[in-house]
């Protein structure tokens, strides 16, 4: 190897020079050295530090400072400093790709960009680091990577002196500040600030999804969105917040997490004056005063601000869901929907409220959970006046009046007017009790059972009426309780008039003009028009009696016929005859005795 202690007079000549104004020969603006990580001989160029495999490669740079530019391009105006390098350039407008790629079929402006995308295939990396494991396809992309274990940044914006790694990422930086966007598409006229941005873009038209996942098939635009797609099949989550602690499969979203912290909102709307914590976020709502909707429905022509707006819209046709959960394998036709979701996982609960601090796992929750301290409920119906606190209460309540059911369900064909109530109801066909009790194992259709459930294990009664001082272990019930204290019957029955204080209730009659007996003993085979009446039957099987009168011992099969057998030991007679005032121990027996005045 050469003896390279000559060069350290060489750069103190060349340096003296440079202070003197005196411009530095073609030979002179070169440094031989040992590269700082490994044996790898590199040539560097004295003026910019940038570093090349070759000694004709840095002399050619070189001209590019001593300004003999001698080749000039007469349809953009750049100069070159070699004939070849133009040549290479002209072939940008003349869309001219020479160079194919045998096995795929793609073409390339340069040679040596074929070179680099046929490792693509191979899978052949001839560049490794020798700190770390990593290995590259191409040597510039090595040399970038080396300046992550030195730190070594040696390109430096002049204007606001932020530093680089590679002189690529310093040429994209300032045109930041020049707002130059040089790379016009010639399909829809939008133009970009690098070429790379205008390739990407380019596939938008052309459908081109060249970088394809081996696991599940998916292609996508960006090699970038390739590489963190895949971390949903490795689980892989390499960026780290150093205050939480809690990692993140993407760095732009570790930056957004981070700002949840410092409560940062670096990008101003100069519109408006609103701030975002991302640029992405910002560019968005920017979107809102424009009007602008790049993204469009290719079935219905709809357009939308966003992506995820759109593939939440493509799903209403499709009735595809799109949005996977890695944890549990849940599906969503909203990406919102899923974000949400997720946190069910991990138990995040973002957004919390001020003044109660309660916390919630969405914002919108948030808001509307503000309104209870506040009072507001700025959702008015038109028809009948009542105010709710969110829109979704509102389109739930105008049902009431329009009679609307929009689920449906696909087993037994029955019409709901909640989503909530759809989804509970599909539960009596599937058999599942997705809500289990951690005391003593017993399952629940709906999490509100599971919640009042619990309450009888430490006794809670967290909801008092206030006439009559009775407990519930759930705020549903007492506001059912209520009404017999009102008198308030709010469903009515719209085939007889009949009213009711619960809802169930309504159900349960309803089913007495229609016949419908859902509820089928599987002994027997006998059906019932509710869950309770056919729990009570299940008993005449069984012989359970679990309702014990506390005097005599003796058990009856239901709370009814226990509170009748009670009166024997009391000798109340709560049931009178207004004609005659006479008193009976049970309803049915007054009844009867009516018929005696008839």
């Amino acid at each position: 190897m050469e003896n390279v202690n000559y060069l350290d007079s060489f750069n103190i000549n060349t340096i003296a020079r440079a202070c003197s104004d005196e411009k530095p020969s073609r030979s002179e603006s070169l440094t031989k050295r040992t590269s700082v990580i490994g044996n790898i001989l590199e040539y560097s160029c004295e003026i910019c530090k940038k570093s090349f495999s070759s000694q004709d490669k840095v002399l050619t740079h070189t001209e590019i400072h001593n300004s003999k530019r001698l080749f000039h391009c007469g349809i953009c105006g750049k100069h070159f400093a070699s004939n070849s390098n133009l040549t290479t350039h002209g072939r940008i407008h003349a869309g001219e790709k020479p160079f194919h790629c045998e096995t795929c079929g793609k073409s390339f402006t340069q040679n040596s960009s074929l070179v680099i995308h046929k490792r693509s295939h191979t899978g052949e990396k001839p560049f490794h680091c020798e700190i770390c494991p990593k290995s590259f396809v191409s040597n510039s992309d090595f040399t970038k990577h080396k300046r992550i274990h030195n730190t070594e940044k040696p390109f430096h914006c002049e204007i606001c002196r932020k530093s680089f790694s590679d002189n690529t990422s310093l040429t994209v930086h300032k045109i930041i500040h020049t707002g130059e966007r040089p790379f016009r598409c010639e399909i829809c006229r939008k133009c970009f600030m690098n070429n790379s941005g205008l390739v990407i873009h380019l596939r938008s038209h052309s459908g081109e999804r060249p970088f394809c996942c081996e696991i599940c098939g998916k292609s996508f635009f960006k090699n970038s969105d390739l590489t963190k797609h895949k971390r949903i099949h490795t689980g892989e989550k390499p960026y780290h917040c150093d205050i939480c602690g809690k990692s993140f499969s993407d760095k732009s979203n570790l930056s957004g997490h981070k700002r949840s912290h410092t409560r940062e909102k670096p990008y101003p709307c100069e519109t408006c004056g609103k701030w975002f914590v991302s640029k992405s976020v910002l560019k968005t709502h920017c979107r809102l005063h424009t009007g602008e909707k790049p993204f469009h429905c290719e079935i219905c022509e709809e357009s939308f601000i966003t992506k995820v707006l759109l593939k939440s819209h493509e799903a209403l046709h499709t009735g595809e869901k799109v949005f996977c959960c890695e944890t549990c394998g849940k599906s969503f036709t909203n990406n919102s929907h899923l974000l949400v979701h997720k946190r069910s996982h991990t138990g995040e609960k973002p957004f919390r409220c001020e003044i109660c601090e309660k916390s919630f796992v969405d914002n919108s929750v948030l808001r509307k959970h503000k309104r209870i301290h506040t009072g507001e409920k700025p959702f008015h119906c038109v028809i009948c006046g009542k105010s709710f606190l969110s829109n979704s209460d509102l389109t739930k309540h105008k049902r009431i009046h329009s009679g609307e059911k929009p689920y449906c369900c696909e087993v037994c064909g029955k019409y709901f007017v909640y989503n909530s109530d759809f989804n509970r109801h599909k539960r009596i066909h599937t058999g599942e009790k997705p809500y289990r009790c951690e005391i003593c194992g017993k399952s629940f259709t709906d999490n509100s059972n599971l919640v009042g459930h619990k309450r009888s294990h430490t006794g809670e009664s967290s909801y008092s009426c206030e006439i009559c001082d009775k407990s519930f272990s759930v705020n549903s019930c007492l506001v059912i309780h209520r009404r017999c204290h009102t008198g308030e019957k709010p469903y009515r029955c719209e085939i007889c008039g009949k009213s009711f204080a619960d809802n169930s209730h309504l159900v349960v009659h309803i089913r007495s003009h229609t016949g419908e007996k859902p509820y089928q003993c599987d002994i027997c085979k006998k059906s019932f028009v509710s869950k309770s009446v056919l729990t009570i039957h299940h008993r005449t099987h069984t012989g359970e009696k679990p309702f014990h009168c506390e005097i005599c011992g003796k058990c009856f099969i239901t709370n009814g016929v226990l509170k009748t057998h009670r009166i024997i030991h009391t000798g109340e007679k709560p049931f009178h005859c207004e004609v005659c005032k006479k008193s009976f121990i049970t309803n049915s027996l007054l009844k009867k005795h009516k018929q005696l005045h008839v």
